[in-house]
């Protein structure tokens, strides 16, 4: 399979930014629900440092849209954004830690600038990134800071795990659009991959 958005043509946006989106728009208001129902209504208790004080207004698919029109990084590095988001949240507790509209979008900014820094030859520094995600620079270093240390620095994406999170990608927006189409792995289960296991994913992730 061709990596997601290798191919497409670098006018308009990449087909991975809506799969992408897709995917965290799912993940993200299921997560929504879950705390609405434990908590009463409000968000948990438990906040990190990538938590807005409100939902920002901007959708998840306008903010990819925005990251990828003014951040000029390749379509790749959204794929390895996604790995970086999983090995962050494997390394959190659910409990402590999970993705909703109150972080996803500081999370996407900050994965796609360590993967941009790690993989493209050229990119941004974090003074750029941070007018593009509309947030001030010294958020950014924090957050950028935090991160690499949620990914306890595993920065390396082998081969095959980056064409494994291609095909999940593919696979999730297949399932959005064609409703009947049997996927066997869920979102959530994703959140413990680790690069051990690229052999038994790979089986997981075959539609």
């Amino acid at each position: 399979m061709d990596s997601v958005g290798e191919k497409e043509e670098m006018v308009g946006i990449p087909k991975v930014i809506n799969y992408l989106s897709s995917v965290l728009q799912r993940v993200s208001e299921s997560n929504d629900q879950e705390d609405r129902m434990m908590n009463n209504g409000t968000k948990r208790n438990n906040y990190s440092g990538f938590d807005g004080i409100s939902r920002p207004s901007i959708s998840i698919q306008s903010y990819l849209e925005r990251i990828f029109k003014y951040a000029n990084c390749s379509p790749s590095c959204f794929v390895v954004a996604y790995v970086y988001l999983h090995r962050f949240l494997h390394n959190h507790h659910p409990s402590n830690f999970h993705i909703d509209s109150f972080n996803v979008h500081r999370l996407l900014i900050t994965s796609v600038l360590v993967s941009a820094k790690f993989f493209d030859d050229l990119y941004y520094n974090n003074a750029y990134y941070a007018k593009v995600g509309g947030i001030s620079t010294m958020e950014m270093n924090l957050l950028e800071l935090d991160f690499l240390f949620g990914l306890r620095f595993q920065l390396n994406v082998s081969p095959n795990t980056f064409h494994i999170y291609c095909s999940y990608l593919q696979s999730e927006m297949l399932l959005t659009t064609q409703p009947k189409l049997q996927i066997q792995t869920p979102i959530k289960q994703l959140h413990s991959f680790t690069e051990d296991q690229d052999a038994s994913l790979q089986k997981q992730l075959t539609v």
